[in-house]
């Protein structure tokens, strides 16, 4: 395992994950952190840079130049390792796995040899210290990078990570985490758990845009991101990705919902 600390941050602190190829979403991110006046070397990513849209490689070579500081997910790992498909444990056959086959075959063929590179060099674990308070950064877990740790998740299932994280690093605050598309807290043993949730993808609610966390000496806090998703639709149509995340980014709806929790869809929701 890589682990990387990037010592005491002072001032805010953004933390999100997921661009998933949307480079309009990560533009409207880059364009709120320029206007809060936020360090690039508090601007933390959870992983997944590319992946359901199709401007992976774009976004990747962006947030490589702005100097932006992160860990790998899934996607990353996959891609830098030269993976079949992108390792985010759908069921074999399942809709979620046959949707995804055409999207990672885009951005396996689109991302360059130099994104790559980076991404094979990414930590899989990055800790930091923020307000007298020490955090760990991950993708979905450290007992699996592509576990789904939902809202609703039991307690001890994010005991576990926590233990497993504490082993490699020594005790935490907190810890932010990506991956599952859903930004929520918890606290676990006197730890808050944190999910930044993702930019690229709206956290199936009917509402387009995405999530990010600001982190501040008073907490964290969810914030929405709001950008028009018309371009990237656009990128995503003219690459023949319409299996249904291209719509998502305009209905806010997810084109599946089978990898979620049975309390979390819709039709159980809507009760």
């Amino acid at each position: 395992m890589k682990i990387t600390d990037l010592g005491r941050l002072e001032g805010p602190v953004v933390l999100w994950g997921g661009a998933l190829g949307n480079l309009s979403a990560l533009l409207a991110l880059r364009d709120v952190t320029r206007d809060e006046g936020i360090a690039g070397a508090n601007i933390l990513f959870t992983g997944d840079l590319a992946g359901y849209c199709a401007e992976g490689e774009v976004c990747a070579d962006m947030v490589r130049r702005l100097g932006w500081r992160g860990i790998a997910g899934n996607i990353e790992k996959q891609l830098a390792d030269g993976g079949a498909d992108c390792g985010c444990g759908f069921a074999a056959g399942s809709v979620c796995d046959t949707l995804s086959v055409k999207w990672w075959a885009h951005t396996n063929a689109t991302l360059s040899t130099a994104s790559r590179y980076w991404f094979a060099g990414l930590p899989d674990l990055a800790v930091f210290e923020h307000a007298d308070r020490r955090y760990a950064v991950i993708h979905g877990g450290v007992t699996d990078v592509s576990r789904f740790l939902w809202p609703v998740s039991r307690q001890p299932e994010f005991a576990e990570e926590i233990g497993a994280i504490e082993a490699e690093v020594g005790p935490v605050d907190g810890v932010v985490a990506g991956h599952c598309g859903f930004g929520f807290q918890r606290v676990v043993a006197g730890r808050r758990w944190i999910n930044a949730g993702v930019i690229g993808m709206p956290p199936n609610n009917g509402v387009p845009g995405g999530q990010y966390v600001r982190l501040d000496p008073k907490g964290a806090h969810i914030r929405r991101l709001s950008y028009d998703p018309a371009p990237s639709v656009a990128a995503m149509r003219r690459a023949g990705l319409t299996q249904g995340y291209d719509d998502a980014l305009t209905t806010g709806r997810w084109p599946s919902e089978e990898i979620l929790p049975g309390e979390m869809r819709r039709k159980v929701m809507a009760k």
